[in-house]
């Protein structure tokens, strides 16, 4: 597909998704090509897919860094402060996965973005 047939479907799912919908999908999204990474890890395309998801979920979290330190989002405070404070482990998270990739160190990170998609969702995150 496309980068622009991309970009259109994505201005059409920010049109017509709830509020919060939009960054728990992508939350998920990311979480869901790291967990594919973890599971797939000796396979032979792991170090291309690894870092395509590696650099996904660097780019969702730079986005929520970016709106979060507006001053005019519409968050409390405090809760953006904490969730910028949590941006700053998901960051070097990733570059310590980047540097020395070891599966387990991708927990972390798949649990946070699941995390935050189910609180935006306002859901239960079920663990396996």
């Amino acid at each position: 597909m496309s980068a622009s047939r991309i970009k259109a479907y994505e201005s059409i799912e920010r049109v017509t998704l709830p509020a919060g919908e939009l960054e728990a999908s992508v939350l998920v999204r990311a979480a869901a090509r790291l967990k594919e990474c973890q599971d797939r890890w000796n396979e032979a395309d792991h170090d291309t897919r690894l870092l395509g998801a590696l650099e996904f979920s660097q780019r969702v979290w730079t986005f929520f860094q970016a709106e979060l330190a507006r001053p005019d989002h519409e968050l409390p405070a405090q809760l953006r402060r904490d969730l910028l404070a949590l941006s700053v482990f998901v960051d070097k998270r990733i570059f310590e996965v980047m540097v020395h990739p070891v599966p387990e160190r991708l927990t972390a990170i798949i649990n946070i973005n699941r995390d935050i998609a189910a609180g935006l969702r306002g859901t239960a995150v079920e663990r396996a």
